[in-house]
């Protein structure tokens, strides 16, 4: 079952955060608090929203989808950055990331959104194949530009 995460759930998504963060290799850059959490995802100004797929049998959380709106300039309209998706490894297979990505599009689509992005790691094969199976489009030609730390400070500090 596919649902609205509620302020109740933010430990798990933290939970769950931190396992994606492991599994992408990457577990010491996963700093956000459940605090941060639940003021990002229930706060007077929420930056985000996250969907929730909760096993019916069981009734624990199998996995769990995590977005913020974005904005085109070129159509005018807004869209949808699929921050984190993520399915726990034994419910991996059972369709619960498929449902969380049809549940967005039908978001996006209810919203007025005409475009629903997401970045994957190169390496994450299953990832791939199942953006493939959906008929996502692959942006090779685009490069995701960061700064952090230090760099960003320099930057700031040109102002």
């Amino acid at each position: 079952m596919i649902r609205a995460a509620t302020e109740n759930d933010v430990p798990e998504i933290r939970a769950m955060i931190r396992e994606l963060a492991a599994y992408e290799r990457a577990e010491e850059q996963a700093r956000a608090t459940e605090e941060q959490l639940g003021a990002a995802l229930f706060g007077p100004h929420p930056a985000a929203g996250a969907l929730v797929a909760e096993d019916e049998t069981t009734g624990e959380l199998a996995g769990y989808a995590l977005w913020f709106p974005t904005f085109s300039t070129w159509t005018g309209t807004r869209g949808m950055h699929l921050e984190d998706l993520y399915v726990r490894p034994h419910a991996r297979g059972g369709g619960h990331g498929r449902a969380l990505l049809a549940a967005l599009a039908a978001f996006c689509l209810r919203s007025g959104f005409e475009r629903f992005e997401w970045w994957v790691l190169a390496w994450n094969e299953p990832a791939i194949g199942l953006y493939r199976s959906l008929g996502a489009e692959f942006l090779d030609e685009w490069r995701i530009c960061r700064l952090t730390g230090d760099r960003l400070k320099e930057l700031a500090a040109a102002s």
